[in-house]
């Protein structure tokens, strides 16, 4: 069995085609027992998606590789040949490789970004509770999640780290002099958006109680997020109505299609009399229609527009990544090495039933012998040089049978196997 590792990301596609595999955390069970079904029974699924990635992860045959990228092309509606162009597909170490620095946030459009490792998490969960996962994908994530925590407790990589909700709030800097003078919509009340608001509290006046509202679908969630930071909530529904109220709006569902669309924004610019708005997108699929960035005095970004805003302090951390690298590719070479002892699972209970099957017949024969009254000693001489010759048959068979530099690496194996020292043997020859 083979660990795959095969999708796209913010390096590969862009935000149009990614939004379309884009799965919504209680549809990746069922998308993993889905893709699942395209293999053998003991093929592991397991399927990471976030805003920036796409990803199927397989414990599986080097074959499984067309299916998988044929279910992909399926589920997000597009052409298998279109889709081949933006993806990539990784095998047993390079795999294990990417998992473990997507993890550690060596892959993200942030740089040593904490949000990932979760999503990583939340991902397996899928796959557990879909009965996906087995124990070459467990063992490999597990891994990863260690991988993970020693790359953060051990470099700097994290600390120095700007993250999307830190963007957010300097590119509204830029937009709008006072900051503190700002009302800012967030539209859901998942995990992002509490980060960007966390953010933002730190630049609003205290408390901000009519400078941030929060916009959900289920009000006592939106309620819950506005306690805590002072503010007011709403319902989704009455957005639309209200959005001309707000200089900031930052919006992150889980909604398979826009939210917030031209006409509403159009509205909104009309009655603020031509005062700018700054939008940000941070949902895959998009929460905004891409039309309302055509609109003057409206400032819309998406998830990668800021990627250049995210990537700036990079420089500063170099050599936390090159620490980073090595811890990910010390984690490599641990999985591999389990991975091959894996394999050979099989042999090794192979060899155990065989030894078991001599012993059970040579003991079967002492005790025969005996119960006709055989002396003992005689009874344990032939036992023991029964199981001397099965256990050797196999290796003479080997050296009778090969020639030349066959037979040269045969005795160096069968040498190590049964504990000989050949260089008295190559003396004495």
């Amino acid at each position: 069995m083979s660990v795959l590792a095969l999708g796209l990301n913010h390096t590969t596609a862009p935000l149009a085609l990614r939004e379309r595999f884009a799965f919504a955390g209680p549809a990746l069970a069922p998308a993993a027992r889905a893709l699942a079904g395209r293999f053998r029974s003991d093929a592991e699924v397991a399927i990471v998606s976030t805003c920036n990635r796409t990803e199927l992860y397989l414990g599986a045959d080097a074959a499984a590789v067309e299916p998988a990228m044929t279910w992909l092309a399926e589920a997000g509606g597009t052409d298998r040949e279109r889709l081949g162009l933006h993806t990539y597909v990784l095998e047993d170490g390079a795999a294990a490789r990417h998992a473990f620095r997507v993890a550690s946030g060596l892959d993200s459009m942030v740089l040593g970004e904490t949000q990932i490792l979760g999503q990583f998490k939340h991902a397996v969960r899928e796959a557990e509770s879909a009965g996906t996962l087995g124990g070459t994908l467990h063992q490999m994530f597990q891994r990863s999640f260690t991988v993970a925590k020693e790359v953060r407790s051990s470099t700097c990589i994290g600390t120095q780290s700007v993250s999307m909700a830190a963007a957010c709030v300097r590119l509204a800097a830029q937009i709008f002099e006072r900051l503190d003078e700002t009302r800012v919509l967030f539209v859901g009340a998942g995990e992002m958006i509490e980060l960007v608001a966390t953010h933002f509290a730190g630049h609003l006046k205290k408390p901000p109680a009519r400078q941030m509202v929060f916009a959900n679908r289920t009000l006592e969630r939106a309620q819950s997020l506005a306690d805590r930071f002072s503010g007011q909530a709403m319902r989704l529904a009455d957005m639309p109505a209200r959005l001309a109220e707000f200089d900031i709006v930052v919006s992150c569902t889980a909604s398979s299609v826009p939210i917030i669309g031209l006409g509403a924004i159009e509205r909104s610019i009309r009655q603020r009399r031509r005062k700018p708005m700054f939008i940000v997108d941070l949902a895959v699929p998009r929460d905004v229609e891409p039309e309302v960035r055509e609109l003057s005095d409206v400032y819309l970004h998406t998830v990668d527009d800021l990627a250049g805003i995210v990537r700036t302090n990079g420089a500063h951390r170099e050599a936390a990544v090159v620490q980073a690298e090595a811890i990910v590719e010390h984690g490599v070479t641990d999985f591999l090495r389990w991975l091959k002892q894996r394999d050979t699972v099989p042999l090794i209970q192979a060899l155990h039933g065989q030894a078991d099957a001599w012993r059970n017949a040579e003991i079967g024969k002492a005790r025969r012998a005996i119960a006709r009254g055989d002396d003992l000693e005689a009874v344990l001489q032939a036992m023991s040089r029964g199981l001397t010759q099965k256990m050797l048959h196999g290796a003479m068979v080997e050296l009778k049978g090969a020639d030349g530099a066959a037979c040269d690496r045969q005795s160096g194996t069968i040498a190590r196997v049964f504990g000989i020292d050949r260089e008295p043997i190559a003396r004495a020859a």
